[in-house]
């Protein structure tokens, strides 16, 4: 089932800290429970985003790449 986000941001051309820093601005104008897609196409953003993620307890659903460029998929917990 593919993964429908609630919201999508898009951070392609940004580098790190930026999509992390955009994605985190995002989720916190959310509910719990939604989910956002980020794409960035910053070859770090899969490792930030991943501990990111883990970091702050808000869930990484997916990752999808496409070339150089990344869909990732998060859903804010708390």
């Amino acid at each position: 089932m593919p993964l429908v986000a609630d919201q999508k941001i898009d951070c392609l051309g940004l580098f790190c800290p930026m999509p992390v820093v955009k994605t985190r601005e995002a989720l916190r104008r959310m509910t719990v429970g939604q989910i956002l897609e980020m794409a960035s196409d910053d070859p770090g953003s899969e490792a930030d985003m991943k501990s990111w993620s883990a970091r702050t307890g808000n869930e990484l659903l997916g990752i999808e790449r496409d070339g150089s460029a990344f869909r990732f998929f998060v859903r804010k917990t708390r």
